[in-house]
């Protein structure tokens, strides 16, 4: 094992250390209208369980829900 794959493992430990600390759920609200989005953002939001507006669910915070999150973020509150 070469040493920065050793640093990338003690980094994603430390990482799952801090997610399991704070809870590991973000709560995530829908404020704009998917209508007109591109597919794929619509797509997102369905992955994250979001179909109607001002709609707030509760996702784990995990690699993929957080990339979801980050490509939709103009249409959405975050907390947590």
């Amino acid at each position: 094992m070469t040493n920065q794959n050793a640093k990338n493992i003690g980094a994603n430990a430390e990482h799952n250390k801090q997610t399991k600390a704070a809870g590991g759920k973000l709560k995530i609200t829908l404020v704009k209208s998917l209508i007109g989005r591109l597919e794929a953002h619509k797509s997102c939001a369905r992955g994250l369980g979001l179909s109607k507006i001002r709609q707030t669910v509760e996702v784990l915070d995990s690699v993929e829900n957080r990339g979801m999150i980050n490509r939709i973020s103009y249409l959405l509150k975050c907390e947590g």
